[in-house]
């Protein structure tokens, strides 16, 4: 119960469309479909009753060196404001190597944008009682999307040299923070990663000096949204009493581009009849030798 109540999407996959469309309105094929308006005028992580508070039916898997779980839902024509139903599937695999895979399929019966990703929030140090800022970290990333006060992207790429958001090599995560306050909060923002492959390739890497372990995330996805736990304010209460605040969590969150059905020249979302939605994140935890 305390996972559907929560606003903070807490290791959730979200979606039907994860991060924000804007206005909560895009148009496919000739029709305009208007979407649940959760964020001021926008639509986040799939709406008010998105997949992050949908129940999903589970069954145990097992192949070769890995075991997990595999969880199903089937999201109906209309949810949300979405046109066609959507069957999904994400698959959570846990490995000898200290590998937690993630594999999305979806199949719809009529075209509809689909960005499905996977929200949890990490602490390398302390498990959410200290501050991530010293946390070093290298995204694999020229360049990034450029968005206005809402968090909506403009269009416009730009490269991430001379930014608060050159992670091209390791650098604390609150090493310019503070340029980023007054917009939002701090890290909010999609970075392009370099090109992608049919496998899971490396798209970023953490590490924390004082414990010496390490986070490496892979994926098939074109994005790679980097949160800093900018609207954590204490209210939430984890493991061993730990009460989150800000910066004390970071995400790292594969994806489509944010508000791609606005942007005809994002790479596409939309998945059509006949086709299936495939992707891959993996989580790799270890330390530092």
């Amino acid at each position: 119960e305390p996972y559907l109540d929560c606003g903070a999407y807490l290791g959730a996959t979200v979606g039907r469309f994860a991060n924000r469309i804007s206005g909560g309105r895009f148009t496919l094929k000739g029709d305009t479909y208007h979407l649940t308006r959760n964020e001021g005028r926008h639509h986040l992580h799939g709406g008010g009753r998105g997949f992050d508070k949908a129940v999903w039916r589970g069954e145990a898997i097992e192949a070769g060196n890995q075991v997990g779980v595999r969880f199903h839902y089937c999201s109906p024509d209309g949810e949300e404001g979405y046109p066609g139903e959507l069957d999904v599937s994400v698959s959570y695999r846990l490995d000898r190597s200290g590998g937690l895979r993630i594999d999305y399929r979806a199949t719809t019966d009529r075209a509809t944008p689909v960005n499905l990703a996977h929200h949890s929030y990490f602490n390398l140090n302390s498990g959410g009682a200290t501050s991530v800022l010293s946390h070093r970290i290298r995204i694999e990333a020229d360049h990034y999307l450029v968005i206005d006060q809402d968090g909506i992207p403009t269009g416009e790429l730009c490269t991430v040299e001379g930014t608060p958001l050159d992670f091209r090599s390791p650098r604390a995560l609150g090493y310019r923070i503070d340029d980023l306050v007054a917009a939002r909060g701090g890290y909010d923002h999609t970075y392009v990663l370099r090109s992608r492959g049919g496998e899971p390739t490396l798209a970023a890497q953490v590490t924390d000096a004082e414990t010496g372990r390490r986070l490496e995330v892979l994926t098939t996805q074109p994005g790679l949204q980097l949160y800093s736990g900018n609207f954590l304010d204490g209210s939430l209460v984890g493991r061993e009493g730990i009460a989150y605040h800000r910066w004390h969590a970071f995400c790292l969150e594969a994806q489509h581009f944010p508000d791609t059905p606005n942007h005809p020249s994002f790479p596409s979302a939309v998945l059509e009849p006949g086709e299936v939605y495939a992707h891959s994140v993996i989580y790799r935890l270890g330390v530092q030798t």
